[in-house]
């Protein structure tokens, strides 16, 4: 009986009408604006307690057969009608405050009434008082009570299997076997069976926030954030495609890794003493940009006094206030858009700004244009290389534009750090980086149009920090860290990495490599 008041004292505090609970299945609080299910998981085993100890003692042969079975019960601020009855998935209890009840069931607030009285007294009721509730609600229950006993949880369940095995992404797709991907390769889950596009929008409706389901509905595809307390954070994207609705999730963890886990050069780290400038942080998607921006800012975060503001789609880390005041902005959420809300950013006193994508021109110009006034910039892009980084941003501009940019890059510019991400030996994932630091060398080719000559100047300036992924590659390689073979497959010049190996007596034997290095 304790167990449950606990239950029935959380809803009152969360001021929700009402909750479900299933044997190990997540708790379901019902609100006026919608179904929400909490952390919290019940067990079979305790389900099971808390039942007998609600259930009028005139109802424990109803109960004993499995229900279905409903009674009033008062806890110690409110009064509840409660609907509990069991299939072979367990136990289902569904508590709906009496005051929510329809008017029309007035009838049955009284005999709730007037049987919690009668148990307050130490009375049992009679049995046909107990089950005394109305068809409407009855249906509603039954309803509820399926649902939760068959789906609820379904979606977190997933979650943290894959957890569990260390997955970085799970993929559903309606008419096919979930996936996921571990160290970095897909795997097939056959063991749970095909989706059914019906049972999977569900699924994921049961997981979006009211605003995304809009956005679903509208545009067919939507991003947000989804956290589950105590296990982790996650990216969602929900789209459609010929066969129906899917999902990606990726695992955002509540701790931030450190530039020493991560492994990052001291030169990154170095970016981020900056006073002002340009960091740009690039790699093909699913190559860790947001953990190294993250540990970067992190260590920021620890070793300055700074206001920090990050503009993201949708929050990834969440950064605690510790030495800097940090501000993060979702888009579509906070603002509605990177353009917007950078613009805004300039009026809010910022000493660092973290855009999470800069996806169009206005977006590039607004960071370029930020990073000139004096202040430091971090930003995102999706290309290979930190020489085709700069080209990129420089291509975005018109013909009659692009002298004019290119002056302001050259002098803004302070750092590109490219990476992507090999698979380790003994499991698990380890990024290469190729580094590019903005030296007054640097800019003058960025002035003059002949970023073609980056990459020399970034294998005569390994003194300063700066490294080409080929480099970087081989030191992992050398290290024990990475096979060959994966190095070679994730290398851009594929000649001069040969090269290194021959030069280092190490050979390629795997699919898709040379017969020798």
């Amino acid at each position: 009986m304790q167990d449950f008041g606990i239950y029935c004292q959380n809803a009152e505090r969360l001021e929700a009408q009402g909750f479900v609970l299933a044997s190990d299945r997540r708790v379901l609080l019902k609100f006026p604006s919608g179904d929400r299910f909490a952390s919290q998981v019940t067990t079979h085993a305790l389900l099971e307690k808390m039942v007998a100890g609600v259930v009028p003692e005139t109802c424990r042969a109803v109960i004993s057969d499995g229900g279905p079975l409903s009674f009033p019960f008062r806890s110690k601020n409110e009064a509840y009608h409660i609907q509990v009855c069991r299939d072979q998935e367990g136990w289902s209890l569904e508590a709906t405050r009496a005051s929510e009840v329809d008017d029309s069931s007035g009838v049955e607030a009284e005999s709730l009434s007037a049987v919690n009285e009668s148990m307050e007294a130490g009375v049992a009721p009679e049995a046909s008082e107990s089950v005394s509730v109305s068809e409407d609600i009855k249906t509603a229950t039954a309803s509820v009570s399926a649902q939760a006993s068959s789906t609820v949880g379904w979606m977190d369940g997933m979650m943290r299997k894959m957890m569990e095995v260390g997955c970085s992404d799970l993929h559903l797709s309606s008419g096919a076997v979930p996936y996921w991907r571990l160290d970095g390769e897909m795997c097939a889950l056959e063991s749970e069976g095909r989706l059914d596009s019906e049972f999977l929008e569900q699924q994921i409706r049961s997981i979006s926030p009211n605003q995304n389901a809009e956005e679903f509905d509208r545009r067919n595809d939507t991003d947000f954030a989804y956290e589950i307390p105590g296990l982790s954070r996650f990216r969602v994207n929900v789209f459609r495609d010929r066969k129906g609705v899917g999902a990606v999730m990726r695992t955002i963890p509540f701790s931030i890794p450190s530039a020493d886990d991560l492994g990052l050069p001291p030169a990154i780290l170095e970016l981020g003493n900056l006073s002002k400038g340009l960091v740009l942080v690039t790699g093909p998607t699913g190559s860790g940009k947001s953990t190294t921006l993250a540990a970067l800012i992190d260590h920021i975060n620890q070793t300055r006094k700074d206001h920090l503001i990050t503009i993201e789609d949708p929050i990834e880390f969440v950064h605690a206030n510790k030495k800097c005041l940090v501000n993060q902005r979702e888009i579509g959420r906070h603002t509605d858009g990177f353009k917007d809300a950078l613009r805004a950013a300039l009026r809010e006193d910022p000493d660092i700004v973290l855009v999470g994508e800069m996806r169009d021109l206005e977006t590039i110009e607004i960071a370029v244009e930020t990073a000139e006034t004096g202040h430091l910039v971090f930003g995102t892009l999706h290309t290979s290389t930190a020489p085709s980084t700069v080209d990129r941003i420089i291509d975005q501009f018109p013909t009659d534009r692009q002298e004019q940019i290119r002056q302001m890059l050259s002098s803004s510019l302070k750092g590109v750090i490219s990476q992507v991400l090999c698979k380790k030996r003994g499991g698990g994932r380890i990024a290469a980086h190729e580094v590019l630091i903005g030296t007054s060398a640097v800019s003058n080719l960025i002035r003059e149009a002949k970023t073609f000559q980056l990459f020399s100047l970034m294998q005569t300036g390994k003194t300063l920090g700066m490294s080409k992924m080929e480099d970087s590659l081989m030191q992992l390689v050398s290290d024990g860290h990475v096979d060959p073979d994966e190095a070679y497959r994730k290398c851009n010049d594929k000649q001069a990495f040969k090269t290194l190996l021959e030069r280092a007596g190490v050979r390629l034997g795997g699919p898709g490599c040379s017969e020798a290095a």
